[in-house]
């Protein structure tokens, strides 16, 4: 691991005395991450500080305090809670019912099988279906899914990754059917293959394969579908993988370069695609290391865009991102807790200048949230809008010195680890390695092990530890998945068979040659051709990646 970011591993001196003889606790002042706190920060701890280089004005260079001037007093953030369980029908009742609640955009969840690529009567997908998110195996299921959502009046947000083009076709079917111009959606599809690799794991064909496929949407997108955000380019995963702040930031920004550079590789006019390039970090419980980390993101993007690829497009420098408050910090112990938590870490993601925002539930380590937990979270981005104050004046601890130092060591640890990986030869080359994998393994490692010595305090869990109440969770009854198989033997049984198979063999000659698969899978959309059919023709031709082990 980076030096910088091995102090849990020894841990740093405890200061029990403070000037004046004044007594402190004995405790170890570090953030979530392991850096060290000191008791005081000073203009010392700021040396060579320049207000116009290292801060800025909001809504210029280098976009430390936000990427807009006005940023909340001119709009507020997108209130975007993460949903989607059992059946396209029911996940349609409870878009409905968060839109009736002041909820701003949709976020799409899907199932295990939809994730990896099988429709829901696939035998793997036994016991899975619609488990933690929606089951959706054909246009059909996108249908309804939106049944009733002009998609033209929300924003939605969709995560998925391996198949993200199939599932994007998809929506812009459901668009087509509705008679709205593709020119007039907008939405995101989170699309981030590379940290399936590195953290989440739910991946389908070789990473080659899974870049020209990611690259292709990039292409379709620019031309096609101008306001549609190509990539969620998620850090979020990684840091519930177990990464520490900084990792989290240099993997992510890394990941974001490769994409990059695969797009000007394939001839992509980086002032074209580059606006079109959102990013997707955590919020996670350590308040000032959060709002850092954020800052930090945005100048190291708006360097990179500029310096690195010689972006000429000012939207192309904004580093425009969605935040997640921390689902790995939610306790099965004393889940109402869970509230405050929330609340604290959606507070760091306002202050750090978040575009958009999901808020988990309190049950959310238990199961799927139910409808009044998930109430529960969208009130609270409400009340931090709307009553807090918070959203009245841009950047507020901007100038903190403990803040700005923050946000000085983070975008240097996150350059110091990206300088690293370039050296390796680009993120492909590190994850074939295996190096941020073992990265994460080890911070992971040094976390619990502060845990369970009690040098990180998590309440209701190794302290102040009280008996568990039971609290009321979200069954998903397993007949959905007997309802979804029966959906597909239906469509099966009265879609044009021939018209299926012949745009699946087009497919497979496409995926052998060069051309952007975006238009043929579209068309196997159109006819209904199935999530699993589309997949597997995909598969035949690219593998299926299987991960090699590395100690």
């Amino acid at each position: 691991m980076a030096e910088r970011d091995e102090v849990l591993e020894q841990p740093p001196a405890r200061e029990t005395e403070a000037p004046g003889g004044q007594r402190q606790r004995d405790a170890e002042f570090t953030t979530v991450s392991g850096r060290p706190i000191k008791r005081l920060y000073t203009p010392d701890d700021l040396p060579g500080f320049d207000y116009g280089r290292d801060l800025g004005e909001p809504g210029q260079w280098p976009f430390t305090r936000g990427i807009h001037a006005t940023m909340y007093r001119g709009k507020l953030w997108t209130m975007r809670q993460f949903s989607g369980f059992a059946t396209p029908e029911e996940s349609n009742r409870r878009y409905r019912y968060l839109l009736s609640q002041g909820q701003t955009g949709l976020s799409v969840a899907f199932d295990l099988p939809t994730l990896m690529g099988y429709d829901a009567d696939h035998p793997l997908a036994e016991g899975e279906v619609g488990k933690c998110g929606v089951a959706i195996s054909s246009l059909a299921d996108m249908e309804a899914l939106f049944e009733g959502i002009p998609v033209d009046r929300v924003t939605t947000s969709m995560t998925i990754n391996s198949p993200a083009a199939v599932l994007w076709a998809m929506y812009l079917a459901v668009a087509e059917k509705q008679g709205v111009d593709w020119q007039k959606i907008s939405g995101t599809t989170q699309n981030d293959i590379l940290k399936e690799y590195i953290a989440q794991k739910e991946y389908i064909f070789p990473p080659r394969p899974s870049m020209r496929l990611v690259i292709d949407t990039f292409e379709f997108g620019a031309r096609f579908v101008p306001r549609w955000n190509v990539i969620s380019i998620s850090g979020y995963h990684i840091r519930e993988a177990g990464a520490t702040a900084v990792q989290e930031l240099a993997f992510t920004l890394r990941d974001g370069i490769e994409y990059v550079e695969w797009g000007v590789r394939r001839g992509l006019d980086v002032d074209e695609f580059g606006p079109r390039l959102s990013l997707f970090f955590n919020a996670h419980n350590d308040f000032f290391e959060e709002i850092a980390k954020y800052r930090a993101a945005r100048k190291i993007w708006a360097r990179v865009m500029r310096d690195r690829f010689g972006a000429r497009n000012p939207r192309a420098w904004l580093c425009r991102f969605h935040a997640q408050t921390a689902g790995v910090s939610l306790t099965a112990q004393q889940p109402y807790n869970n509230v405050v938590r929330t609340a604290i870490q959606a507070l760091a993601a306002v202050l750090g200048g978040t575009q958009s925002l999901h808020t988990n539930s309190l049950d959310e380590a238990w199961a799927l949230p139910t409808e009044e937990a998930v109430t529960i979270a969208l009130r609270t981005q409400q009340i931090l809008a709307y009553e807090s104050g918070v959203a009245s004046t841009v950047d507020p601890l901007g100038g903190s010195y403990l803040l700005e130092r923050l946000t000085l060591d983070m975008e240097q640890g996150a350059v110091e680890y990206c300088d690293k990986i370039d050296a390796m030869g680009g993120m492909i080359a590190a994850i074939e390695k295996g190096y941020p994998q073992k990265e994460i393994a080890e911070s992971s490692y040094q976390f619990q092990r502060a845990v369970e010595e009690k040098r990180k305090i998590i309440v209701g869990v190794n302290e102040f530890i009280t008996g568990q109440e039971p609290i009321p969770v979200l069954a998903i009854d397993e007949r959905v998945g007997e309802a979804q198989a029966g959906k597909l033997k239906r469509l099966r049984e009265t879609r044009n068979q021939r018209r299926v198979s012949d745009t699946l063999r087009a497919l497979e000659r496409g995926a052998r040659g060069d051309d952007n698969l975006m238009p043929l899978i579209l068309d196997c959309v159109r006819v209904y051709a199935t999530l699993g059919e589309i997949c597997d023709t995909l598969r035949g031709v690219f593998g299926a990646y299987e991960e090699v082990s590395v100690l």
